[in-house]
């Protein structure tokens, strides 16, 4: 079918490249019409934080909307009558304009005036379905604070709403990077350009779909960065791997069209497969049972399918335009002569010779990277890791300095009063949160119009990233609130987003390992459809954790322990954000089986043709070693350039990802996988004839036509021929 497909479009390219022209400017303009909005949190159902949020949006809907702080400070004192009176003017228009519930004043509560009168704050509760939007009304609160800088006065905002952190174009330090490394592979800014295209179409489709599945379903506001990662990587390195099936069958002297043909029934029913165990990977995240997750989930799993059927419809189209010309515009000199001996069979061979020590020194040097694994800790960063010079991260440090880090995430303490008797409970419940250690403070209650509800809010003492802030919420809701509510009837509750935060933390850590278990039968069953053995997809499954694990544990010594953080712009101390592992897991688990396909589909061809295992994996491996080390080397740049954002988030799972393809590009497919299967021998490819009926057939990749001949099989195309086409045989 696939052949079929790229027959049409090789014959129709020109219709081909209409249509997906027409087809980006439909998406562009639907997204642009009909687009959501990206979510900045999401629903944790059976938390006792959802409960809160749930009773205060029921009963108090005015105060369930968006809360921004104001943090004014002053070296010389607030208490100058000036600089009162302009506070108070100031929260007057603030007050008063669209989208505002309520604000909660320093001039008239002096609890939210530091202790040495520098540094005082207001909360200002936002309505959630105001005339304005949340982010309209956020703008017109930072606007009016201009007024205050001439009465000396710094103005600080916090809360998500003020996070304007600009992110620089790192995709296009990648996508450069992309091209110097195609045109060192391919030797040709035509064959270089191909893969670009490709990329860059399918990216543009899956950004503009974003929007779509935001109107949907709850898409986190990241997902744009993650899919457009996702998306230049896969779409490069499933283009890369057609174009250089396409160029080594042209040299063999098949015309454009067989070549294309050729290329697509061998090297892209590899790029879907590839794809579609990067999508299982993707889409498991839908098993984690978070709204929040799902555009996540859908997002980055478009883009993959996107980058697939550019890699399958688009790109057989483009080759129909370049046909023999895909080596035009050469920028080095073209070699004429060939060796059948390359560095990758030499290392082969050496890896070969003592496969014991090698493994050996393979695993041993993943599991010694993996061990900060051991102390990582899951938990959501505050605003105090936000980039230097913003206004929250000053905010966040204007409040820790005036009244302790703890004011940065106050708790909201719901308390439910269905009745008299609970209602007495209220002051009763809150003297003792108030006396309990680590709480700094505690305000007075305020009951719902209907009064069946009480809130109050809880400043803890240490921060809102902090484990001992963790630790006192745990301590509240387990025994300080139900000793003090007794059997008053009082049913006590405790929200807020360092709440939820903490829920959200413990809800992902308890659900990842189901997660990664499912991944793991998914992808074990499909290799194991593919490759007719059980012990590869086993070896498969168990080297990819690895790599995954020892990509974990750089992320706990850079960004938890803090070593070299000072390279990235990163502090240590700070926690790991908890959808972080989760979804490193999902990409680098997929792209890893990408190389693994390719690599294995070469090495089991080569296998069937000789019989002979120890070739099979030298040949495989040489026959695949530049083109997986090219695409290896986009992949790490393209996530790498993602590191130069402000974004810490970004940060952490751009290294995270850069790490995890080096090193499976490198240690596991260089030396474990040559290793392990030659230890294995002939074992590698053990398959018991009850579960071979069981099991359904999946070709990944489907001979030549030019090798299916009756008799003894012809020679496959020499390794060289193939390691040289990627980097433009002959030169």
């Amino acid at each position: 079918m696939l052949e079929r497909l790229a027959s049409a479009c090789f014959r129709h390219r020109w219709r081909v490249i209409a249509l997906w022209g027409v087809g980006l400017v439909a998406l562009l303009t639907a997204s642009g019409a009909v687009g959501g909005a990206f979510a900045d949190g999401g629903r944790l159902p059976g938390t006792d934080s959802q409960r809160a949020y749930d009773l205060v949006s029921d009963e108090m809907p005015d105060r369930s909307g968006d809360t921004a702080t104001v943090v004014f400070h002053d070296p010389a004192g607030l208490d100058r009558p000036s600089t009162v009176a302009a506070i108070r003017s100031y929260l007057d228009e603030v007050r008063s304009q669209a989208g505002v519930a309520s604000v909660s004043s320093p001039v008239e509560t002096t609890s939210q005036v530091s202790a040495a009168g520098t540094v005082a704050f207001a909360t200002v509760d936002l309505l959630p379905d105001g005339p304005v939007s949340s982010e309209q009304a956020a703008a017109a609160i930072a606007e009016k604070a201009a007024s205050l800088e001439r009465h000396g006065v710094e103005v600080a905002f916090g809360g998500y709403l003020f996070q304007d952190v600009e992110v620089p174009a790192s995709e296009g330090v990648g996508l450069l990077a992309a091209v110097v490394i195609l045109l060192v592979a391919f030797g040709s800014v035509v064959a270089m350009g191909l893969p670009i295209v490709t990329a860059l179409a399918g990216v543009v489709a899956s950004i503009a779909s974003l929007a779509l599945w935001a109107a949907v379903v709850p898409t986190p506001d990241f997902t744009t960065q993650v899919a457009m990662m996702i998306g230049i990587g896969v779409g490069i390195d499933y283009a890369l791997f057609i174009v250089t099936r396409y160029r080594a069958a042209l040299q063999r002297g098949l015309d454009p069209h067989a070549a294309t043909i050729e290329a697509m029934g061998t090297a892209g029913r590899a790029v879907v497969f590839a794809g579609c165990t990067v999508m299982i990977s993707l889409l498991g995240l839908l098993l984690m049972g978070l709204s929040f997750l799902h555009g996540l989930a859908l997002g980055t799993s478009t883009a993959v399918l996107v980058a697939v059927v550019a890699a399958v419809t688009l790109l057989p189209a483009m080759l129909g335009l370049v046909g023999r010309r895909i080596d035009r515009l050469s920028v080095h000199r073209r070699r004429r002569t060939r060796t059948r001996e390359t560095v990758a069979h030499r290392w082969a061979r050496s890896v070969q010779r003592r496969p014991a020590l090698a493994a050996a020194a393979g695993a041993g040097a993943l599991v010694l990277l993996s061990l900060p694994v051991l102390s990582m800790r899951l938990a959501v960063a505050d605003a105090g890791n936000d980039p230097a010079g913003s206004t929250t991260r000053r905010a966040y440090e204007l409040l820790a300095e005036g009244f302790g880090a703890g004011v940065n995430g106050p708790l909201v303490v719901v308390m439910e009063t269905p009745d008299a008797a609970a209602v007495a409970a209220v002051p009763r419940v809150l003297d003792a949160v108030a006396a309990t250690p680590g709480v700094a403070m505690v305000t007075e209650s305020v009951p719902s119009p209907s009064g069946a509800i009480a809130v109050a809010q809880a400043y803890p003492t240490t921060a809102p990233q902090s484990e001992v802030t963790e630790q006192l919420v745990r301590h509240l809701r387990d025994d300080v609130l139900p000793e003090a509510a007794g059997g008053s009837g009082l049913l006590p509750h405790v929200g807020g987003e360092t709440a939820s935060n903490i829920d959200f933390s413990s809800v992902l850590s308890s659900r990842l390992p189901w997660f990664i278990g499912a991944v793991l039968v998914l992808s074990f069953l499909l290799l194991l459809a593919a490759f007719r053995s059980v012990l590869v997809p086993i070896k498969a499954v168990a080297m990819n954790l690895l790599s995954i694990g020892a990509a974990y544990g750089v992320m706990v010594a850079v960004f938890q322990w803090g070593w070299f953080g000072g390279l990235l712009g990163v502090a240590g101390g700070a926690p790991i954000e908890p959808w972080a592992p989760m979804m490193l897991f999902a990409i680098v688990f997929g792209l890893s089986m990408d190389y693994e396909v390719f690599l294995l589909s070469s090495v089991k061809e080569e296998y069937e043709r000789s019989g002979d295992n120890s070739r099979a994996v030298v040949e495989g491996l040489a026959s695949t070693a530049r083109v997986i080390t090219a695409a290896a080397a986009i992949m790490v740049c393209v996530f790498g350039s993602f590191v130069v954002t402000d974004q810490r988030a970004i940060k952490l799972i751009g290294l995270g990802l850069a790490v995890a393809v080096l090193i499976d590009a490198t240690l596991v497919r260089l030396v474990l996988v040559p290793a392990t299967m030659e230890l294995l021998g002939r074992t590698n490819w053990w398959f018991p004839r009850w579960l071979d009926r069981m099991v359904p057939r999946l070709t990944v990749e489907r001979r030549p036509r030019s090798h299916q001949v009756q008799g003894d099989p012809l020679p496959a195309p020499s390794p060289a021929e193939l390691v040289g086409s990627a980097g433009g045989t002959g030169r």
